[in-house]
């Protein structure tokens, strides 16, 4: 990761009085969302603020909580005075991440059927991901209901919107997807399962892995070895 991106300024800047952090890479950016902070990105500009209208206690003790965590996974934070801190929060991995590990299991899968064992976790009628989403969108906009500004009826209908038909698109494509993918049983060509077995050139069984590298391009022969320089007689 490029040194710039374990670097990160949290300031209240001077002429608008909001708190905002600078810099850092994607985790960076997760860490000071999920302590409360907002994205806020421009044209020619990205960076995080924390919400209007708290009180400067509030602000302190959320900017103070961000430098405790980004500094106790590694990142180097540039702070106010305010929000120096010698305390380290742990940072856990979220449920995004548990979420992610289903593409890396998508990657090393050999078969078809590896594959569909991986969608059914987002297809599944009972506990699927897809399914706790939509219920999590209708929930958000059960909440906005009766929040009593004028917009508030109008983002409840978009959400519900999102959690009916929009989501019901991708549900769709995904359990076709999926199911096609179970009546296969085929195994990926460029994916085969090591056998663990000892090659016939082998002499002693090993605990090594026998599984061939996978095939490249070979590279060119290394060139002739040079004869050796005459050495001239010493006077």
């Amino acid at each position: 990761m490029p040194l710039a991106e374990r670097h990160l300024t949290l300031r209240r800047d001077p002429h608008s009085g909001e708190v905002l952090a600078r810099g850092g890479d994607a985790v960076a950016r997760s860490i000071l969302e999920r302590t409360g902070f907002v994205p806020v990105i421009r044209y020619h500009d990205r960076y995080h603020r924390l919400p209007k209208n708290l009180d400067p206690a509030e602000e302190e003790r959320l900017a103070t909580r961000a430098v405790a965590r980004l500094e106790a996974v590694g990142y180097h934070v540039e702070a106010d005075t305010a929000f120096v801190t010698e305390h380290r929060e742990p940072y856990y991995l979220p449920l995004g991440a548990q979420v992610a590990h289903l593409a890396a299991r998508i990657r090393e899968a050999e078969s078809t059927g590896d594959v569909a064992a991986v969608l059914t976790e987002l297809t599944a009628d009972h506990d699927g991901i897809l399914p706790a989403l939509a219920d999590v969108l209708a929930a958000a906009a059960d909440f906005y209901e009766h929040l009593g500004d004028p917009a508030d009826a109008y983002t409840a209908k978009r959400l519900r919107y999102l959690s009916g038909e929009r989501l019901a698109v991708i549900d769709a494509d995904l359990r076709t997807t999926r199911n096609e993918l179970a009546d296969r049983h085929t195994t990926h060509p460029h994916r085969r399962p090591c056998t663990s077995e000892v090659g016939l050139g082998e002499a002693e069984a090993s605990t090594v892995c026998p599984c061939p590298v996978p095939v490249t391009t070979p590279l060119p022969s290394p060139p002739a070895a040079l004869p050796p320089v005459p050495v001239g007689r010493h006077r």
